[in-house]
């Protein structure tokens, strides 16, 4: 019988080498080139940390290590590809076999090789976020909850409280009084709906995207064969983003490195801004207590902002205690401007001055796409959008929908426009399906009967409408409140003003119904304050409506009118993270707003904050302009004095030039 022999194909390097120490700064070059064993490397914001990376898996893979000893580790396939990309481009080695990739992807394939000793059939399922919240629908009704006539949280919800229950390593009751304590009174309801859903997926063979990572880190735990063969496997573990890992994600890296410790991590402590869905920031900070030995390098070499912004940047950070300290060294030549400090009176000249000054950088030859407004919450941009609108500016929003085609500014609106005019149909479907019990059938039937009794002259009053309708069982009580509440926004049918009328939808009504049916309440409820502020501007509701209807329909147009044109960007700074503009505009900079209320409870929190503002300053590449409005209207309480951020407190006024605006109001 003829012996069979296999010829395996050369992975060593078959061109010239590559001259590291000419291609990378000296301090890249150190974290390339480092010897075998653990290592941090703190690559400060605009360093070429995808760089350093990249050529750190040619260094190994040049020096003998076969690319299927490598593992890549990554927050987004995008990250992924482009340093796999980078790396066969260096290189002229067959990489194929680099396992490169996001947690969930790597722990997919791990789980997929493993099923059954995960506790699964082979060809398991993966739920989207869409399966998931249907799967979750059905366990509540499987427990005999109705989530509308309880308020209790809907499957939405539901997954967002078990993916930080379970990537955080905390209790629901805790995670319930930190984040949803609106739910605490179904604390245990809810603990058994987890146990339900666990079963319900196992039974399914489904899993949902926190299984990729948790069931994979038990699969190494309680199989030490399975283990011991990937620790073998990846002599080399390279994670990048490594401050915005979670406990999950960490004890993965871990474990695979447990004999071995040949592991680089890459990241920047100062731009770890992802505590509220789970991120861990002490596993950067804490990563050369879990490895004695590691070594840490700093790259503080910028190369993208000129050196005035990157002076900001510095004192921004500099008052953080719990940090690796650096210092950002640019390596451009100094910029034609300061960073701007832009105190102005409102909200709306803060507006005029942003979408002015944006012109003007236009008419000097920068393109809208290298202009970022940036802020801390989706619901600042209200006025920003508004004016750009106006002034036909074309804008893209990466930090959520347009503000006026959000669903729950919708709903709130429908309120008004019924009573502005009883024969919107739409108008009235809209708000009475918010209410238990009623959907597209049953508010079909009801308006047939609005539309009757509009015919007959005697209705002398919304309540008198309302209440002879033929609703639901499950919607009486709930019909009987919107009846109230309609009545109440128009007493003697004269409609109240619209900053009112919306006051009492929010908390009669809508305020219960967005706690159960979102998992960002509390931001959604801030666009209402922001609508309700706006409001205030207007006597009449029909005034009030109009203006939502055309700067809507404006929108609508301006973004048509620019689908293949430039655009701004408009965007919170956790989504501006990893992108630059040559211009940054941070709005919003008070107290209370950047940094939020919610985070002057603890220093923790401020310290997150902290990093955020740095993570906005180091988006600019060109110019910087930080500004803040002295008043602002606020729902219920009129006009509040709003003081300078402490982060603007914090950076040396010598660094920023301060304008002075006048006019526009």
């Amino acid at each position: 019988m003829a012996r069979q022999y296999t010829l395996q194909r050369h992975s060593g390097a078959t061109g010239p080498r590559i001259n590291f120490a000419a291609e990378l700064n000296e301090q890249q070059c150190a974290a390339v080139t480092a010897a075998p064993g653990p290592a941090l490397v703190i690559a400060g914001a605009g360093s070429g940390k995808t760089r350093t990376l990249t050529y750190r898996v040619a260094y190994l893979i040049e020096n003998g290590v076969a690319p299927q000893n490598i593992l890549l580790l990554t927050f987004t396939n995008k990250a992924a590809k482009e340093m796999l990309n980078r790396v066969a481009a260096l290189l002229p080695n067959d990489i194929s076999a680099l396992w490169g990739g996001t947690f969930h992807s790597v722990g997919n394939r791990l789980l997929r090789k493993h099923a059954t000793e995960a506790g699964f059939a082979p060809g398991f399922s993966i739920m989207d976020r869409e399966d998931q919240q249907d799967l979750l629908d059905a366990v509540i009704v499987g427990l005999g909850i109705d989530p509308k006539e309880k308020r209790f949280p809907k499957g939405e919800v539901l997954a967002d409280v078990f993916s930080f229950s379970l990537n955080t390593g905390r209790s629901i009751e805790d995670v319930l009084v930190e984040k949803y304590p609106h739910f605490l009174e179904f604390s245990g309801q809810i603990s058994g709906a987890r146990l339900k859903y666990e079963a319900k997926k196992k039974s399914a063979n489904s899993m949902d995207f926190d299984d990729l990572l948790e069931k994979t880190l038990v699969l190494l735990q309680e199989n030490p064969g399975i283990a011991e063969y990937y620790q073998r496997q990846f002599q080399f573990v390279l994670v990048d983003e490594y401050q915005d890992t979670n406990r999950i994600q960490a004890d993965f890296i871990d474990i695979l490195a447990r004999q071995h410790q040949n592991v680089m991590v890459v990241g920047d402590d100062a731009q770890s801004i992802y505590s509220w869905r789970g991120a861990n920031f002490k596993n950067i900070l804490e990563f050369p207590k879990r490895y004695p030995t590691a070594k840490v390098y700093k790259i503080e070499t910028n190369y993208r902002s000129v050196p005035d912004i990157l002076e900001v940047a510095n004192a921004a950070i500099a008052s953080n205690v719990n940090q690796f300290r650096k210092e950002l060294v640019s390596a451009r030549a100094a910029g034609a401007v300061k960073p701007g400090l832009v105190p102005l009176s409102d909200s709306n000249q803060q507006a005029l001055f942003v979408t002015q000054r944006i012109l003007d950088l236009r008419e000097e030859g920068i393109e809208l796409n290298e202009i970022a407004v940036l802020y801390r919450a989706h619901y600042h941009s209200m006025e920003v959008q508004m004016e750009l609108t106006r002034h036909g500016v074309p804008f893209q929003i990466t930090s959520g929908m347009r503000f006026f085609e959000q669903a729950h500014i919708k709903d709130v609106a429908a309120f008004l426009k019924f009573v502005v005019n009883p024969r919107d149909e739409v108008a009235f479907k809209r708000m009475v399906r918010l209410l238990p019990g009623i959907g597209a059938r049953s508010a079909e039937a009801l308006w047939a009967e609005v539309n009757e009794a509009l015919a007959r002259p005697e209705i002398a009053s919304y309540r008198d409408l309302l209440m002879p309708l033929k609703v639901p069982a499950k919607a009486a009580k709930a019909w009987q409140q919107l009846a109230h509440t309609v009545e109440e926004l128009a007493p003697g049918g004269k409609p109240n003003p619209p900053a009112e009328m919306l006051h009492s939808v929010i908390e009669a009504i809508y305020d219960d119904y967005a706690k159960a049916q979102f998992p960002n309440y509390e931001a959604r409820r801030e666009d209402l304050n922001t609508l309700a502020n706006f409001a205030k501007q207007y006597e009449s509701a029909g005034d009030f409506l109009d203006q939502l209807a055309l700067l809507t329909s404006l929108d609508n147009e301006v973004a048509a009118a620019s689908d293949d044109d430039e655009m701004i960007t408009l965007s919170s700074v956790h989504q501006a993270k990893g992108l630059e503009w040559k211009v940054v505009f941070v709005i919003w900079m008070t107290d209370g707003m950047f940094p939020s209320a919610r985070s002057l409870e603890s220093d923790d929190a401020i310290e997150e904050e902290r990093r955020l503002f740095y993570v906005a300053v180091t988006r600019a590449k060109d110019e910087l302009y930080l500004t803040y409005p002295s008043l602002r209207l606020n729902a219920g309480y009129g006009e509040m004095l709003q003081r300078p951020s402490r982060f603007i407190g914090e950076v040396p006024k010598i660094l920023l030039e301060e304008w002075q605006i006048s006019g526009g109001f």
